[in-house]
């Protein structure tokens, strides 16, 4: 029998020899109205075999607009975002906690998470009963992006400099909420938990890297050491150069690691990675799948298969397929992971 999408992923996340990569598309509303053919046919041709578990919360009272509007939207947490393309998410105007020393003010959304879980569990078990897709929960804990909505960027960066003045105790109320809310899908019927946080810029880590190992990691850890003790996988995303971090990332347990390869050497990713991490992805947006050349997406394929895959696992063929990318650069760079292998 074929292996099922959830069997090709579990194999590939331990390098067990999945039959073919797996494979992960993301979207984004813009691109469901622009090009929904294109869609279409990668659908047909090269279905996901990842997707998140069908739960939602309660809506909150805090939520006004849309978020992928033109206009302002307000999250769970009261920040307020503003929105200057549709299709796509815009960015805090007006931070929230202007003094760090009014960090006591920030309220996590706890009235969101369920305090019955039977009702919700019975409805994601029956998802996941119902497909034989890797299952991934329908939350993503972001624990300093979080920090940088309440604070801003710029005072973001300050603090982590000085995390008495009332930093660390922010990062902990953030952290907190994420726990417990990650505890809750631990429960539930899914294979992989999953967090995200983008810790680089084009070239560099964004703070300093013993800053990151002292108020970060650790926080990482508990997120896959739950996991784990649930027997679920941990899932991570984060843009940017992060290679200083990347050894870091995989001794915390993380399992699966979605960033952005084109922004770093990939001698350096296959020294430190390679066979120890699944690379979820993916290829580069600024300017290979902006491309009007598809051979420049099968190209970025076969160099990612040339450093990085192996037939025992550790490769998820995932992109982002947003604002910009070429449709027809899109399809054929799914196309060209389905040969790698063969």
């Amino acid at each position: 029998m074929p292996q099922t999408p959830r069997e090709l992923v579990t194999h590939s996340l331990k390098f067990e020899n999945p039959e073919r990569i797996p494979r992960d598309l993301w979207l984004l509303p813009w691109t469901k109205k622009r090009y929904p053919k294109v869609l279409k046919e990668i659908d047909q041709r090269f279905p996901n075999d990842l997707c998140k578990a069908e739960y939602k919360y309660p809506p909150s009272p805090r939520v006004k607009g849309n978020e992928y509007a033109v206009g302002y939207y307000t999250d769970e947490w009261g920040c307020v975002f503003r929105n200057i393309q549709e299709g796509v998410s815009g960015e805090v105007e007006t931070p929230l906690i202007r003094d760090i020393k009014d960090w006591k003010n920030v309220q996590p959304p706890y009235e969101q998470l369920p305090q019955d879980i039977e009702g919700p569990k019975k409805v994601i078990s029956d998802f996941y009963a119902s497909t034989d897709k890797f299952v991934i929960a329908n939350c993503c804990p972001r624990t300093w992006e979080r920090y940088q909505f309440l604070r801003g960027t710029e005072d973001a960066m300050i603090d982590v400099m000085m995390p008495d003045e009332g930093g660390a105790d922010l990062l902990r109320v953030i952290h907190e909420f994420y726990l417990k809310e990650l505890e809750f899908w631990a429960q539930m019927d899914v294979d992989a938990l999953m967090f995200m946080d983008d810790w680089g810029s084009q070239n560099q880590l964004l703070i300093p890297p013993r800053i990151w190992r002292e108020m970060f990691k650790p926080l990482y850890k508990e997120y896959c050491d739950l996991a784990h003790a649930h027997g679920k996988f941990a899932f991570m995303h984060s843009d940017g150069y992060i290679t200083e971090i990347l050894e870091d990332l995989i001794e915390v347990g993380v399992d699966a690691i979605n960033l952005q390869l084109f922004c770093m050497d990939f001698n350096d990713l296959k020294e430190i990675a390679k066979g120890k991490i699944t690379f979820w992805g993916e290829i580069d947006r600024q300017h290979i799948l902006t491309s009007d050349n598809p051979q420049d997406g099968r190209d970025a394929v076969q160099k990612v298969a040339e450093y990085l895959y192996d037939p025992s696992g550790g490769v998820i063929a995932q992109f982002e397929f947003g604002p910009g990318a070429n449709p027809q650069t899109a399809l054929a760079v799914f196309d060209e992971w389905d040969k790698v292998g063969k």
